[in-house]
């Protein structure tokens, strides 16, 4: 990856992660605000809706915070390691922990006039569909240990050449 590509992810990356801190410092509060004026029969919705809010900014910000660190280690040259699963797997997780989150959002709006049941059927469509970039991060996951693989057993056979020769 070259450095302007690395510096541009970066500032993306960046972009993002003081957009969530900015959401969840200025945004969620107005949400409680506003969720104060819910009808008596809604108001047991007001505070699993602020958790779920809260819960889906943190599993997007530590995507954010992991991909950086990926960036970096492709930056070094050493993505191809088994350190770098560490944060694969946390990516992974966060992904099914926010289609979770999602998921539980449509079970809590789903009983009552809350929300119409369109609503609820769009929750569950997007629950699938972040469990889906789940599953593609879990291929390249794959892939990269493919690779690993691959690299230390050209290792070995280099090792084994140097013999030879």
């Amino acid at each position: 990856m070259g450095k302007l590509t690395v510096l541009a992810l970066r500032a993306v990356l960046a972009a993002l992660l003081a957009g969530s801190v900015f959401f969840e410092a200025v945004m969620v509060p107005l949400l409680a605000a506003d969720l104060q004026g819910l009808a008596a029969e809604y108001a047991y919705l007001r505070i699993p809706l602020l958790v779920i809010v809260v819960l889906g900014a943190v599993s997007v910000q530590v995507v954010l915070v992991c991909v950086w660190r990926l960036v970096t280690m492709v930056r070094r040259g050493t993505v191809f390691s088994d350190s770098a699963f560490r944060y694969v797997h946390v990516v992974i997780g966060a992904f099914v922990a926010a289609a979770l989150l999602v998921f539980t959002l449509g079970f809590l709006l789903a009983p009552g006039e809350a929300v119409a049941p369109g609503v609820v059927l769009l929750l569950g469509g997007l629950g699938v569909a972040i469990l889906g970039v789940a599953l593609i991060v879990l291929v390249l996951r794959m892939l990269l240990a493919q690779a690993i693989a691959r690299d230390v057993e050209a290792d070995r056979m280099r090792a084994e050449l140097d013999e030879v020769i």
